[in-house]
């Protein structure tokens, strides 16, 4: 989770697990000063990949726990809240980062353009 411009540049303040400010992102690289926010409402695609992620790894938890390991389907949903509760900050953090990596070239990318 590093700028995607340069490769340094730390995209949020705190470590992945951790539960102080875990949403909490500068406005810019710290190292080169690629904008983290290049418009307004740029992170409603990150919220899409959120989603994909999230719900196929939703279906296969529930089906392996249900099907391979013979737990009922209330049981099997409540470890599903349990993991989805710990990884949150995690899949929030991914997707963003996946998005913002999807929409900025890097240096070597523009460097061969």
């Amino acid at each position: 989770m590093k700028c995607p411009n340069c490769g340094e540049g730390d995209l949020f303040y705190t470590p992945t697990f951790s539960f102080k400010r875990p949403l909490d992102m500068p406005e810019h690289c710290p190292k080169c000063g690629q904008s983290y926010y290049p418009e307004p409402g740029f992170y409603y695609g990150a919220m899409f990949v959120s989603y994909i992620v999230s719900g196929f790894f939703s279906i296969g938890f529930v089906m392996i726990l249900h099907w391979v390991f013979g737990l009922s389907i209330d049981l099997s949903f409540i470890f599903l809240i349990g993991i989805a509760a710990i990884f949150y900050v995690f899949l929030f953090r991914m997707s963003r980062s996946v998005w913002l990596g999807l929409m900025v070239k890097s240096k070597e990318d523009k460097e061969q353009a």
